[in-house]
C-alpha cells in the first residue's frame, strides 16, 4: 500500500474527498480541516493500492493540487487492515505490475543530477577499476562496478524517451557524458600518479590479463548482457526492488571499460583505448535500449489490462479546469 498526504485549499477539499471516495483502491480516508499552515489549507490523507496510484495522482494534478497545495506519496511496508485488503482487491490490475510514473521520474531525476557527489562516486569507481585492470584482479573489478552510479542517468534517459520529457533527457545525458568525461580525466591523472610512485608501470598494462582482458574485447555477448541488465534494472526501479539493482550494477562492464580506456590512453595503447570505448558505448546503448523497450512494454500492458477490465480513467468529479 501507498500512503497519500495532501494539502488542499479549503474550497477544493470536497472535490478531493469525493474523488478519493469514488476511486477504487483507496482506504483509511482522513480529513483534517485547517491543519495545514504553509501552504494554508486542509490536510487530506488516505492509503491507496499501488495499482490505483498513477491515475489518482494524475486526477489530483488535473485539479491543480500540486500547484495550489501539495501531493506527497510514501510506501508503507506493513498495513494490517481489512479495509486495505479490500482496497487491494478492488484496485484495477496487480499492484506488483503497476508503474508510478511520477515516482519513477522523480527518482531518475534525482539520480541523474551532475553533482560533486555523483562525479566523486563515478571517479572513485573508475579508479578502483583501474587498479583491478592493472593487477588483473576481478574482485576489484566487481567492487568498482558496484560503486558506479551510472545506471541512474541511463534510466533517466529511458524514462525521458518514454515520457517525452526533454528536460530529463538533457539532464540525464549531461550527467552521463559529463560524468564519464570527468572520471576518465581523473583516472588518467591517477594512473600517472601511481606510475610516478612506482606502483604502476607499462608492463602491467601490456602483459596478458586473463581475468580482465574481456573488458576491451567487445562482442555481441557484451551487448546481450547489457540489454538483459537494462531490463532487470528497469524492472527493479519500477517495482521498487532495489536489491535487484545491485545485481545489475555488477553485471555490466561500463565503469571497468572506462577505466581500461583511461589506463590504455595513459600508456599510449590506442588499440586498447578504442576497444574499451567500443565496449563502453555498446553497454550504455544496450542498457538504454532495454530500459526504453521495457518501459514501453509495461505501459502498453498496463493500459491493455485496464481496458480489458473495463476501468475508465479516474477524473475529478466536476471535470473543471485546474484551480491555482
Amino acid at each position: 500500500m501507498l500512503h497519500l498526504r495532501l494539502i488542499v485549499p479549503a474550497d477544493t477539499t470536497q472535490e478531493v474527498v469525493s474523488l478519493l471516495e469514488s476511486t477504487a483502491g483507496t482506504a483509511h480516508l482522513v480529513v483534517l480541516p485547517g491543519a495545514a499552515r504553509s501552504p494554508a489549507g486542509d490536510v487530506v490523507e488516505c492509503d491507496m493500492a499501488r495499482a490505483a496510484g498513477e491515475e489518482l495522482i494524475g486526477a489530483l494534478r488535473r485539479l491543480g493540487i500540486d500547484e495550489s497545495g501539495a501531493i506527497a506519496v510514501e510506501s508503507q511496508d506493513l498495513t494490517l487492515s481489512s479495509y486495505a485488503d479490500r482496497a487491494e482487491r478492488d484496485a484495477p490490475g496487480d499492484s506488483a505490475d503497476a508503474v508510478l510514473w511520477e515516482e519513477l521520474s522523480e527518482a531518475t531525476n534525482e539520480e541523474s543530477t551532475f553533482s560533486v557527489t555523483y562525479v566523486a562516486f563515478l571517479a572513485v569507481a573508475t579508479m578502483l577499476a583501474a587498479c583491478g585492470v592493472m593487477l588483473d584482479n576481478p574482485i576489484l573489478i566487481v567492487g568498482a562496478m558496484a560503486v558506479g552510479p551510472e545506471f541512474g542517468p541511463l534510466a533517466g534517459i529511458s524514462t525521458a524517451l518514454v515520457q517525452r520529457a526533454p528536460r530529463l533527457a538533457g539532464r540525464s545525458l549531461w550527467a552521463l557524458l559529463g560524468g564519464f568525461a570527468a572520471a576518465l580525466v581523473i583516472t588518467a591523472g591517477f594512473v600517472g600518479l601511481m606510475d610516478a610512485c612506482g606502483l604502476f608501470d607499462r608492463t602491467m598494462a601490456d602483459r596478458p590479463r586473463p581475468n580482465t582482458g574481456f573488458i576491451w574485447h567487445p562482442d555481441w555477448t557484451s551487448f546481450v548482457v547489457a540489454f538483459l541488465a537494462g531490463v532487470a534494472g528497469t524492472l527493479s526501479l519500477t517495482s521498487a526492488k532495489s536489491g535487484a539493482l545491485i545485481g545489475v550494477a555488477i553485471s555490466v562492464t561500463t565503469v571497468p571499460a572506462a577505466a581500461n580506456a583511461a589506463v590504455a590512453f595513459s600508456y599510449g595503447d590506442y588499440a586498447q583505448t578504442v576497444g574499451s570505448s567500443q565496449q563502453l558505448l555498446a553497454n550504455l546503448g544496450g542498457i538504454v535500449l532495454a530500459g526504453t523497450l521495457t518501459l514501453l512494454l509495461q505501459k502498453g500492458l498496463w493500459a491493455a489490462r485496464r481496458r480489458r477490465a473495463g476501468h475508465d480513467p479516474v477524473r475529478p468529479p466536476s471535470g473543471r479546469a485546474p484551480s491555482v
